[in-house]
Formats: structure tokens, C-alpha cells, sequence
């Protein structure tokens, strides 16, 4: 089976919420429907940039209706990582029923996690999905680092279809090398996707499939033109698109993420509220945000 779904650039949104409130669901519709009229190739809701660690069951089922009401037809690819293998399943049920076209799946812990604790969790939540799974290897959030044989061993598992990597070596070459040797791992209808929007351009290069986006949520037009340059193979293009966007890389090494920036900026352009992230995250200080906001006008990302 092929998953033609997992290529080109999967734009993860920002889920407004807040502080203690709860999800803004009119700003977050919005921001799903200006993905759509971008013609992003997939929308990923409930990603760490949607927060979905700090939301209810209800909360995740509600957004996950949303993105799909909303992104008129573009298929949405819904977070579904928990602590626990029942709510990662409660999850899925919620997914399917919203009618997501596919799931992204993080192995979140609070204990340290085994490679069969691991795998076992993709067997159950594989064996009761009827829609393809994306494999989320977020080891800075998780903790946890997926080794190249686990990647072999879900990747026998039904419905797994992709595979979202952290950001590859800096090197070129390097950074192809290991896009070839996964290619010889996995079977060739699952899809290698990049994350790590400051490496995306040198991941797509190499022959990556997709691009997780963190940016594609707040910005798709650069995010398309980075993208579309790399899988036409006008590379030396998309490393610059990757260079001009080099202030917004900078601010995002600067605060240990990418959040908290996208939070900023969303604020700036109207198209959420100032206070926008679920406590106890505060978002940025005021000369901060002043700081994205220049970032924003010098680069031209707020037409």
C-alpha cells in the first residue's frame, strides 16, 4: 500500500489556548483554513507546536474536528502521543471519527521507555487503526531515541507510513548518506519525512519525502517555496529560501524551540490573541516579541 499523503509540506499549526482557558477554536479554524488556502499538502493538528500534551481527551477530539471541518479537503494529519497506550488509543478512535486521513505518534514517557515498550505501543495502536501512522522521533521532547532497527521493526507493523526524522547531518553528503541507507531499511512505500525547520532545506535536498513544518503552520507560503524548490530539485534555491529565513532559524535556537517564536508571531499577525499558550507556558516578554516583530517585517512575512 502506498501513502501518497506524506509528501511535500505537512504545515503543523499553532492550537491558541489561552493560558487556563480553553482552545480558542475560532482562531485556531482560521489559522487551519489559511493552510488550506496556501495549498499546503497536508495539516498537521495536535503536533508540539498544537500542544496537545496539555489538552483534555475532549479538547484533542474537538481540534481534531475542527482541522478537518475546516481544511477543506487538504488531508489532516492528527497528533495522537500520550502517556499512557489508552489514551494514545482513546486518541486514534477520536482521530478516525474526526476523519483524519492519517496520525503522528510520539512515544511520550515520564519514565524512560525500552525499545519493546516502545514498539509494543506502535503493535497495539497499529493493529486498531484503519488509517495510515506517521512515526514521530522527537528525541529533545520524548527523550526517547529510536535506533535504526526499531525503525525496521515498526516499519512491518500495518499502517505505518512514515516516518518523521529529527534534523540529519549538517554535512551534504552525510545528510544523503543517511537518507539512502533508511531507503535500503524501510520498505519503499513509506515516505521519510524532515523536521527541525532550520534543516529542512538541507533534509529535502538529501531526498527526503516531506517536510514537517513548524513554520509551513504560521507562514506556508516561504514553507511552500522552500519546499517545492527542493522536491523539483532546484536545491541550491531552497538553500537559500533556508538562509534568507535564517533570523527566524536564530530566534528559534535562541529560545530552545520553535514555539514560543511561532507564538509571538501568530500574536503579531492577528491572527490569535496575545496570551496563546496553555500555562504554565507564558510565551515571550515584551522586548522579546518586539524582537520576532522585526524579525517578521525584515524578512516580509507578514503580507
Amino acid at each position: 500500500m502506498e501513502f501518497p499523503l506524506f509528501t511535500g509540506l505537512s504545515a503543523f499549526p499553532l492550537t491558541p489556548v489561552p493560558g487556563n482557558g480553553s482552545v480558542d477554536e475560532k482562531a485556531f479554524a482560521a489559522l487551519v483554513e489559511r493552510l488550506a488556502v496556501a495549498g499546503v499538502d497536508s495539516i498537521g493538528a495536535l503536533g508540539s507546536t498544537g500542544s496537545y500534551a496539555y489538552l483534555t481527551r475532549e479538547e484533542r477530539a474537538r481540534v481534531a474536528r475542527i482541522a478537518v471541518g475546516h481544511a477543506d479537503g487538504v488531508p489532516v494529519i492528527v497528533g495522537i502521543g500520550a502517556l499512557r497506550t489508552r489514551q494514545v488509543l482513546q486518541a486514534a478512535e477520536d482521530a478516525q471519527n474526526a476523519g483524519a486521513a492519517g496520525v503522528l505518534l510520539a512515544p511520550v514517557s515520564y519514565q524512560p521507555l525500552t525499545d519493546d515498550e516502545v514498539f509494543g505501543l506502535f503493535e497495539e495502536v497499529t493493529a486498531n487503526l484503519s488509517i495510515p501512522l506517521v512515526i514521530y522521533d522527537n528525541p529533545r521532547t520524548t527523550h526517547f531515541t529510536f535506533t535504526d532497527q526499531l525503525y525496521a521493526r515498526l516499519a512491518s507493523l500495518p499502517q505505518v507510513a512514515s516516518v518523521k526524522l529529527p534534523a540529519l547531518p549538517a554535512d551534504p553528503a552525510e545528510a544523503r548518506a543517511r537518507v539512502e541507507h533508511l531507503r535500503r531499511l524501510l520498505p519503499a512505500t513509506m515516505t521519510i519525512g524532515i523536521s527541525g525547520d532550520a534543516a529542512a532545506a538541507r533534509g529535502l535536498n538529501a531526498g527526503c519525502d516531506t517536510w514537517y513544518s513548524v513554520i509551513g503552520g504560521t507562514f506556508p507560503e516561504p514553507a511552500l517555496a522552500l519546499t517545492r524548490a527542493a522536491r523539483a530539485g532546484r536545491h541550491e534555491h531552497a538553500l537559500q529560501e533556508s538562509q534568507r529565513l535564517q533570523p527566524l532559524w536564530d530566534l528559534f535556537a535562541r529560545h530552545g524551540g520553535s514555539l514560543r517564536v511561532v507564538a509571538a508571531a501568530a500574536a503579531h499577525l492577528g491572527l490569535t490573541s496575545h496570551h496563546n499558550l496553555p500555562l504554565p507556558s507564558r510565551g515571550l516578554n515584551a522586548e522579546e516579541r518586539a524582537r520576532v516583530a522585526t524579525v517578521i517585517e525584515q524578512l516580509r512575512l507578514n503580507t
